[in-house]
């Protein structure tokens, strides 16, 4: 039987399987590689563990996503398929629910149990975590609420640390045309691509696809907007604390430096030449050995043998500011913002050191960030790095997409938990996320308040708002402005609720933003 025939087939027996469903429940269907069968729990039904690539194990190490092997009989999907291999990070607020494995390429979905005829919005989640940690089932990230607001929420895992990025000569000598280096985003990609082919399956609508991410996913969803590979994929886009101006988050090198990098990973691990002998012990060697104890704790020890994301010249052709300069990004509704007191790394001593960058502005300066009466470099300077690193560049990244025509809005989310109030003046990195997923009673279990569940629900009807429409308005909250250079409105989610107002921070920014013009 030719393949055109068997897709035929396989075509016409997921569009029976729905149609003999159409006014029930649905835990059973049919995609591209076979049936799956999931699990239903209320007025939810979930798929986990979906293979949507073929393991990346042996000679798929280090190679793009390679086809899924069908399957004959229904696949039980009622479990997560193992996250991609790596060293958990000791505290994590997301940790993984299953242990890592470097065979982890699968997917996960959450969609209304109960079928219709509408096709519903689909949101495709990208996690964060460095690009060195992190994986789809820690219990922050379920889609259930999402799905009971009647979103299809998927999400996927993509390889972490040495096996999501790596290049050596002998890798560019098997493959000379590429794709090389990026196999994380690489992955991205193709579950992208796994989506468009099979969101229809699970009641969604292949043509209305928002992806979003948090820190390094936010980073991987300024990737998708600005590379030629991802073109199409999607439809709108939220990029959570994920930056956007060149070396501020994740400083990217060139594939030759990423080469050099991994010519010295081998070398630490006995291997020199750059032919297939070389290639096939890398590929040998094992999984504990390629991450070789890299988190999130150790990155800047293993910056030697550690290249992290490149400008490989095919998936990441040019860094995210530029492109946006350039106006080579997708045109798309966006949504951007930083936590209120999110991260920044300042290596500054004293309030010179602090200020030097802000040349003749340092009195502007001063006056920008001592407003708080703080006298304490390290508290200063971490805000400064913060602005930096997070906040202006999500600023940024709004701007160009106004300016490029589209609708686009920024936040800040300064909510804090009530049981963490005590702590932390502010809201730190990540600690949106149990809100956005209204997922907060797994975060902050027999500590969770009324006020908490609160903020949980109105974060996630906005971002679910979004992604049915490209306006978040529709959520039923205060209404979020769009953005505009000259009122620099934001949606400030903040203890008192979402809050829409002038960015109190602007000055401040302006300035970050003066020194990223300036090239310094």
């Amino acid at each position: 039987m030719s393949a055109l025939k068997g897709n035929l087939i396989m075509f016409c027996v997921a569009a029976a399987l729905l149609s003999r469903t159409a006014q029930g429940a649905v835990d059973q269907v049919t995609i591209d590689s076979g049936q799956v069968k999931g699990r239903i729990e209320g007025s939810v039904v979930s798929f986990k563990g979906i293979p949507f690539a073929d393991p990346p194990v042996g000679a798929n190490r280090w190679r793009a996503p390679q086809p899924v092997h069908p399957w004959r009989v229904v696949r039980q999907a009622t479990e997560y398929g193992a996250d991609c291999m790596q060293n958990p990070f000791p505290g994590d607020a997301a940790p993984l629910g299953v242990t890592p494995r470097e065979d982890c390429l699968y997917a996960n979905v959450w969609a209304p149990a109960t079928r219709t005829s509408q096709k519903l919005a689909v949101m495709v989640w990208i996690y964060g975590g460095g690009f060195v940690n992190g994986g789809s089932s820690p219990a922050v990230y379920s889609g259930s609420h999402f799905a009971e607001r009647g979103v299809v929420l998927i999400s996927f895992n993509y390889r972490v640390g040495r096996f999501g990025f790596f290049a050596h000569p002998a890798l560019t000598r098997e493959n000379p045309t590429g794709p090389l280096g990026n196999y994380a985003y690489l992955d991205q990609i193709a579950a992208l691509e796994w989506v468009r082919r099979n969101a229809a399956a699970f009641g969604g609508d292949p043509a209305n696809v928002t992806i979003f991410g948090e820190s390094a996913g936010g980073g991987s969803v300024l990737m998708l907007l600005t590379s030629p590979m991802a073109h199409g994929l999607f439809q709108k886009a939220i990029i959570e604390s994920g930056g956007g101006r060149s070396n501020r988050v994740f400083p990217q090198k060139s594939l030759q430096e990423g080469e050099a990098v991994g010519v010295a990973f081998a070398k630490a691990n006995g291997i020199t030449g750059e032919d297939e002998a070389a290639l096939k012990a890398l590929r040998d060697l094992p999984a504990d050995t390629v991450v070789n104890k890299l988190n999130m704790a150790t990155m800047g020890a293993a910056a030697g043998t550690y290249a992290g994301p490149m400008v490989d010249g095919k998936i990441v052709v040019e860094t995210p500011d530029k492109a946006f300069r350039a106006g080579h990004q997708a045109k798309v509704p966006l949504i951007a913002g930083a936590n209120s007191a999110d991260i920044g790394f300042s290596m500054a001593k004293t309030f010179d050191d602090v200020y030097a960058p802000f040349g003749d502005n340092r009195k502007k300066a001063e006056a920008a960030w001592n407003a708080e009466g703080s006298t304490n470099v390290r508290t200063v300077g971490s805000a400064v790095a913060m602005d930096t690193m997070m906040v202006e560049p999500a600023r940024f990244i709004v701007s160009m997409m106004a300016a490029a025509g589209q609708p686009a809005y920024e936040y800040r989310f300064s909510y804090v938990a009530e049981a963490m109030r005590k702590q932390w003046k502010g809201a730190p990195h990540a600690t949106e996320i149990p809100f956005v997923f209204d997922t907060v009673a797994a975060r902050y279990t027999d500590k969770l308040t009324d006020q908490d569940e609160k903020m949980g629900a109105a974060a996630n009807k906005y971002w679910v708002a979004f992604a049915k429409t490209g306006d978040p308005d529709s959520a039923g909250g205060p209404k979020w402005p769009k953005y505009t250079a000259g009122q620099d409105m934001i949606l400030d989610f903040t203890e008192s609720g979402p809050v829409a107002e002038a960015d109190p921070w602007k000055d401040r920014l302006d300035l970050i933003s003066g020194v990223a013009s300036s090239g310094h």
